[in-house]
C-alpha cells in the first residue's frame, strides 16, 4: 500500500469515526466522503463485521457443490464399472496426490488431529459459559455468589496459618463496599490498591468491584516516580495500602494530588496509621456491616473490573484495561483448556498484582469454587513442603522460580505431593525434564498470553518447551496468527497492503484478530489510549481488520506447537518481570548528571531473559558506582530493573539520529575480551565489582549467581 493511500484511508477511518447516530439514522452524507452517506457508511460497517461469517458459507457452499460433483461421478462410474473399479480408482488418485508431495498434510492432520479435536472440544466448553454468561449480564461478585451459596464454609484461601471461608470473603467484601459506598465512591471511580499478598487483599477489589469501581492493582515493588505515575495515570480518587507499604506512600504524599485519599489497613496488626493524612481503615471494618450493599446503579458483565500495570516500551508502567467478561475469560480459558476441577487446590506464590497470580489463580476460586492457597512472596526451598503441607493438586510457576526450586538441594521428599498438574508459564526447554523428572510432575501446562491482549493459548499436551499450539487442519476456529516483521519489529507486507504469515520455523511477532462483536476477542487495551493505538495493528489479512499485536517473537513447527523466541523493542525480561530500558535509562542519567546513558539486555548462559546491562558514558571516570549510583538505583528501581552490569565507554558510538548504536553493545554482552573498557557486575555483597575473563566464566557457568 502506498503512503499517499496509507493517508487516506487513516484520513477516512477518522471521517468515519467522526459521523454521529443522528446523521446514521437520517442517511445524511458523511462529510469528506464524496457521495457516501452515513447510511453508506453504517453499511458498509455492518458488511465488514459479517464479513467472516459470509465467507464461511462461500466455503462451506463451494465444499458442498464439490462434494455433490464428487458423489455424481462416484454413482457413475459405480453404475457403469461396478464398485471394485470406483476403489482402484480411488486408490490410483490417492497414490498419485500424495507422490505429487502432499503426504506430509495428510501425516501432520493424523498427528495432531487428537490434540486439536481435545482442544476443540475444550473451547466449545468455554465458549457456551463465556455465552450464559454474557446474556444474563453478571458481574464477577454475582458469580462469586454463587459459589458462596453452593459452600459457604468451605476453605477458600489458605494464607500462613490463616483459613478464609468463601462467606467469610463475601462478609469481608460487603464491609469493604458499605464503607466506601458511604464515603460517596460510585460505579466509575477508581481507588488503587496498593498491597502484598494476603486474604484481604481479594476481598477489597472485590467488595469495591460491587460498587463499580475499578481498582488498579499497583506492583508492591514500585518506588518514587513509577508509583506515582501508576496512580495518577489510573486518575485515582483513593488508595487504599497496607502498613507495610506506608513509607513509600510517605515518599510520594508531596507529588500525588492532595485530594486523593488515602486508606491505610493493617490486616490483624494492632499498629495504626502514623501519618495523620492516612485514614484507618480496620477502625472503618470494626463498625461496617456485613450485609449486601444496596447499590442502584447496574453493574455489567463488560463493566471495567481492575487495571492491572505492564510495562512497555514506552517506559513507565501502562495500565491495562480488565473487565468482567476479560477476566472471566482468561480464568476460564485456562480453567477448561488445562481441565482443572472445582475440587482443585491451587498453590499460588505468585503476587495478585499482576494477571498470572490476580486472575488465573484467583479467578479458579472466584468462579468455580476452588481453594487457593496463597504466599506473601516466592521461597525456593517451600514450595514442594507448602504444596505437601496444604495437600495442594495444583501449583502455578514462572520459568525463574523452576530454575530456583531446581537449584535447592534434592531432598528424598521431592516426590512426596499430591500435584497432578502445574502450569504457568517460562518454563525453560533446557530444565523440564529435569524439573518434571525430579519432582515427579506428571502434567505441565505451560501458557502464554499478554495482561493486555486478546488471545491467550495454552501447552496442554506436554510438548516439551512449547507455549501452545497453531492448529494446523483447522485455524480458523481460533484466529491467532505469526505474521512476518522487519528487524524493527515492523510487519511485513505484501504487494497488496497486507500482512504475511510466516511459514514453519520462521519466526515472526504472534497476533490475535480483534472482533469488537466478541468480547473474549476485543482489545480492550490501556487506560492510555495512544499508548493501546500502538499495540493495534490494521489492514492484517484483508482491508479493514485488525489484531492486537503481542511484540512478541515467536515459531510455529510444522505440527504447530508455538515457541517462544524473543521480545521486540526496547523492553527485555528477567527474573518474571518486564523491564523497560527507557525507564531504567532516565533514572540513570538523573544520577550521574546526564551522561549519555543506553541500557540493554543480555544473555548470561542457561538461565531465563536478560539481564541489565547500562553502558555509560564517562571517560573521566566521575561516577563512583557504589556511592550514589548503586543507592540511587536501590531507591528508584525494583530490584529486577536495577542493571546487573554497567560498562564504563571511553568513547561515544552515535547514529545518524545522535543515539547509542545499542546493538553492537549488546553484541558484546559482559564479556571484557570483546572490549578495551571496563565492565562491572553486581555481586551477591551489593557491590560493583570488575569483571574479568575467569568472572565471565564463572558467571557463564553459574559459579557467580546472578
Amino acid at each position: 500500500m502506498s503512503e499517499t493511500n496509507q493517508i487516506n484511508a487513516n484520513g477516512n477511518s477518522k471521517v468515519l469515526a467522526a459521523a454521529s447516530r443522528e446523521d446514521v439514522e437520517s442517511g445524511a452524507q458523511v462529510a469528506g466522503l464524496k457521495g457516501k452517506t452515513a447510511d453508506d457508511v453504517s453499511t458498509r460497517r455492518r458488511t465488514r463485521n459479517s464479513r467472516p461469517v459470509r465467507v464461511l458459507l462461500r466455503r462451506l457452499f463451494v465444499m458442498a457443490v464439490i462434494l455433490a460433483i464428487l458423489v455424481g461421478l462416484a454413482g457413475f462410474f459405480w453404475y457403469l464399472f461396478g464398485w471394485q473399479f470406483l476403489i482402484q480408482l480411488a486408490i490410483v488418485v490417492l497414490v498419485a496426490y500424495l507422490a505429487a508431495g502432499h503426504w506430509r498434510w495428510f501425516y501432520v492432520a493424523i498427528v495432531t488431529a487428537p490434540r486439536d479435536l481435545r482442544a476443540l472440544y475444550r473451547y466449545i466448553r468455554l465458549l457456551i459459559q463465556v455465552k450464559s454468561l454474557y446474556r444474563r449480564d453478571l458481574p464477577l461478585a454475582k458469580i462469586f455468589e454463587q459459589n458462596v451459596k453452593k459452600h459457604p464454609h468451605k476453605p477458600a484461601i489458605l494464607f500462613e496459618d490463616q483459613e478464609w471461608s468463601f462467606i467469610q470473603i463475601e462478609e469481608y467484601s460487603n464491609k469493604i463496599a458499605n464503607i466506601f459506598k458511604s464515603h460517596g465512591y460510585k460505579k466509575g471511580d477508581r481507588i488503587a490498591l496498593f498491597l502484598e499478598n494476603k486474604p484481604e487483599y481479594v476481598g477489597i477489589w472485590l467488595g469495591l468491584s460491587k460498587l463499580g469501581v475499578i481498582v488498579p492493582l499497583i506492583n508492591t515493588n514500585l518506588r518514587l516516580s513509577s508509583l506515582v505515575h501508576s496512580i495518577t495515570v489510573a486518575k485515582c480518587q483513593a488508595v487504599i495500602f497496607g502498613s507495610e507499604l506506608s513509607d513509600a506512600v510517605s515518599e510520594v504524599l508531596d507529588k500525588i494530588e492532595s485530594k486523593v485519599a488515602l486508606y491505610q489497613v493493617n490486616c490483624n496488626n494492632n499498629a495504626g496509621p502514623q501519618d495523620e493524612r492516612f485514614e484507618n481503615l480496620d477502625l472503618l471494618l470494626k463498625e461496617a456491616s456485613s450485609s449486601q450493599p444496596e447499590v442502584t446503579e447496574k453493574i455489567g458483565h463488560h463493566d471495567h473490573l481492575v487495571y492491572i500495570y505492564t510495562s512497555g516500551t514506552t517506559g513507565l508502567p501502562k495500565a491495562a484495561v480488565i473487565s468482567t467478561s476479560r477476566y472471566f475469560f482468561i480464568a476460564g480459558a485456562m480453567h477448561w483448556l488445562c481441565a482443572f476441577r472445582a475440587s482443585d487446590r491451587f498453590y499460588c506464590p505468585l503476587p495478585l498484582y499482576h494477571t498470572a497470580g490476580g486472575c488465573m489463580s484467583i479467578g479458579q476460586m472466584l468462579i468455580y469454587g476452588s481453594t487457593i492457597v496463597i504466599r506473601k512472596k516466592f521461597s525456593a526451598s517451600a514450595y514442594f513442603p507448602e504444596c505437601r503441607k496444604y495437600n495442594c493438586t495444583t501449583a502455578q510457576y514462572i520459568g525463574e522460580m523452576c530454575r530456583y526450586i531446581l537449584a535447592v538441594p534434592p531432598k528424598p521428599s521431592d516426590t512426596e505431593h499430591s500435584l497432578r498438574v502445574i502450569f504457568g508459564n517460562g518454563l525453560r526447554p533446557q530444565i523440564w525434564r529435569e524439573f518434571t523428572d525430579r519432582f515427579n510432575i506428571k502434567d505441565v501446562k505451560e501458557f502464554y498470553g499478554a495482561t493486555e491482549g486478546n488471545a491467550n493459548i495454552v501447552n496442554f499436551d506436554n510438548t516439551v518447551g512449547a507455549i501452545g499450539f497453531l492448529s494446523r487442519i483447522i485455524p480458523q476456529v481460533y484466529p491467532i496468527s505469526i505474521i512476518k516483521v522487519d528487524e524493527h519489529g515492523e510487519p511485513v507486507r505484501d504487494a497488496r497492503g497486507l500482512c504475511q504469515t510466516c511459514k514453519p520455523n520462521e519466526p515472526g511477532v504472534f497476533i490475535g484478530k480483534i472482533l469488537p462483536n466478541n468480547p473474549s476477542r476485543a482489545f480492550l487495551g490501556y487506560v492510555d489510549e495512544e499508548a493501546s493505538k500502538k499495540k493495534i495493528v490494521h489492514n492484517v489479512f484483508s482491508i479493514g481488520d485488525s489484531a492486537f499485536l503481542s511484540g512478541d517473537i515467536l515459531i510455529a513447527d510444522e505440527f504447530g506447537n508455538l515457541f517462544f523466541k524473543d521480545r521486540t523493542g526496547d523492553t527485555f525480561r528477567w527474573k518474571g518481570e518486564n523491564v523497560s530500558t527507557s525507564e531504567v535509562e532516565a533514572v540513570i542519567s538523573n544520577l550521574v548528571s546526564y551522561k549519555d546513558v543506553v541500557v540493554y539486555g543480555v544473555e548470561i548462559r542457561g538461565m531465563e531473559g536478560r539481564a541489565g546491562m547500562a553502558a555509560l558514558y564517562d571517560p573521566e571516570r566521575s561516577v563512583d558506582l557504589n556511592a550514589d549510583f548503586r543507592e540511587g538505583l536501590k531507591k528508584a528501581l525494583p530490584a529486577y530493573a536495577r542493571p546487573m552490569f554497567v560498562r564504563i565507554l571511553t568513547k561515544l558510538d552515535l547514529t545518524g539520529t545522535y543515539k547509542l548504536k545499542k546493538n553492537d553493545l549488546q553484541k558484546d554482552g559482559f564479556d571484557p575480551s570483546k572490549t578495551s573498557d571496563s565492565i562491572y557486575y553486581l555481586s551477591s555483597s551489593g557491590q560493583y565489582e570488575i569483571v574479568t575473563q575467569d568472572v565471565t566464566q564463572k558467571i557463564n557457568s553459574g559459579e557467580i549467581r546472578m
